[in-house]
């Protein structure tokens, strides 16, 4: 098999997104349209990916830059698909086949382009039979039922528009052919426009083989052109993820009612309530329960966790056993071990909390080392932060803080140590003993308490 060339086309403007924003780069599923063809494109281990650009202009390559070591090359003016890809013809050589994708057809799969490439020598056009075809390019068939072209919607006859193989505007095709089939391409049409899609008859003209490959799922092929369409591909996509899941064990509480925006992998007999959204790669292990309305992001949860409704965790990692939430928020960089509870409004960040430790209510956790059995009190805050640098906290195991206390950082609260409700404690502790800071209490005897003046 000769070396595989991508071409992916990018340029479109996106009149009917009405936005600023170029419409490849519009997210589904957490990622912009083209970097899911750029994922899907390197499964195919292509020689050279070109990245067709247009609107937007230097948007496009800078927002990719990081994801992908993808060519790219403007089309200015656009004038049409055809035109598009002939601006990545001398990037490629003869020796090879070209694959054409699209920027704004962001759910093809790699095992269809897979099977396009065993289809055979030739041409191959990825075609699929739709109940409404209105608004695509029509395959034309011969009486042996070999195509003979593709005509588009605006120069088709009536006859021909009754026909519901539509093309998907993807192709395969040998480098050389096709870099000869495009010089000759014409703009004699409606639009006035270099069509891609007139290569076809040209194929057939030389005596090359025309195939044709059909998708799994029709969602594989459709276009965005509009936040509409956009929406309903992102739920289109979602019941897929949702399937899947399903089919895995894993229990949803609603599948209409989940967010997958990157990479979720589960152990057996997960369950997630509605209203989740996992971003990034999330990691739930056996038996993991995540409750209502959780968002979780590029982190890692170990069997026997639950997540209480309304909590939000980034890049964090819980061991087995935990519970957090309602309302907890676990910051990047925090780090629970087994049997850790986190309670409601407490927040943790780049912290490390050992196993057992509980931090039940109302509490902020930042910079912090936290040992065993430690009880952190409703109120507690870390003061980590002194307007320019970051100080780290240390409480060691068996520690119990009482309610409402400051740690001024740096500290270190030793082990066995207890912190009484209401302190400031700006000074290392001492292993055992009972540490605290108040002012004694005073009674002012006959003080009266300010009153309204009349008006």
């Amino acid at each position: 098999m000769n070396p595989l060339n991508i071409v992916i086309l990018a340029a479109g403007k996106g009149t009917r997104m009405y936005s600023n924003l170029p419409k490849v780069l519009h997210n589904l599923a957490g990622k912009p349209l083209v970097q899911h063809v750029l994922d899907c494109a390197q499964l195919l281990n292509p020689l050279k990916i070109c990245v067709v650009y247009g609107h937007g202009g230097e948007s496009v390559p800078k927002a990719l830059a990081s994801s992908t070591n993808a060519n790219f090359v403007i089309q200015e003016p656009q004038l049409g698909t055809g035109h598009a890809v002939q601006q990545a013809m001398p990037l490629l050589s003869d020796d090879s086949q070209t694959l054409i994708l699209y920027g704004d057809v962001p759910l093809i799969q790699h095992k269809t382009l897979h099977q396009m490439q065993q289809a055979g020598a030739g041409l191959t056009v990825l075609t699929v039979n739709l109940a409404n075809p209105t608004g695509y390019g029509r395959i034309v068939r011969n009486e042996q039922a070999d195509v003979v072209s593709i005509v588009e919607e605006k120069d088709a006859t009536a006859e021909q528009r009754e026909i519901n193989e539509v093309n998907t505007g993807i192709m395969l095709a040998p480098t050389q052919f096709l870099r000869n089939w495009l010089a000759k391409l014409e703009n004699n049409n409606s639009q006035g426009e270099y069509y891609l899609t007139d290569i076809v008859g040209m194929a057939v003209a030389d005596g090359v083989a025309v195939h044709t490959v059909q998708p799994a799922d029709e969602w594989e092929i459709h276009g965005i052109n509009s936040k509409t369409q956009l929406a309903v591909l992102e739920r289109s996509w979602q019941q897929v993820e949702a399937n899947r899941l399903m089919v895995q064990g894993v229990t949803l509480a609603d599948p209409a009612r989940i967010d997958v925006r990157g990479k979720l992998v589960c152990g057996l007999d997960v369950e997630i309530d509605v209203g989740c959204i996992f971003e990034g790669e999330v990691s739930l292990g056996n038996n993991v329960k995540i409750g209502a309305y959780c968002i979780i992001r590029n982190s890692l949860l170990a069997e026997g966790t639950q997540i209480a409704p309304f909590s939000h965790i980034d890049s964090s990692i819980a061991g087995a056993d935990c519970r957090i939430g309602p309302y907890a928020r676990l910051r990047p960089g925090s780090k629970l071990h087994d049997d850790v509870h986190v309670g409601n409004f407490v927040e943790i960040k780049n912290s490390e909390i050992a196993q057992s430790s509980k931090a039940n209510h109302l509490s902020y956790i930042g910079d912090s080392t936290i040992g065993r059995r430690v009880n952190i009190g409703a109120g507690t805050i870390t003061c980590n932060y002194d307007g320019a640098n970051k100080f780290r906290t240390i409480i060691e195991d068996d520690v119990f803080i009482g309610s409402d206390t400051q740690l001024v950082a740096p500290v270190t609260v030793a082990s066995g140590s207890t912190i009484g409700a209401g302190s400031t404690i700006t000074r290392d502790t001492p292993a055992g003993e009972l540490t605290l800071s108040r002012s004694r209490q005073i009674t002012i005897n006959g003080w009266q308490r300010p009153a309204k003046q009349p008006k």
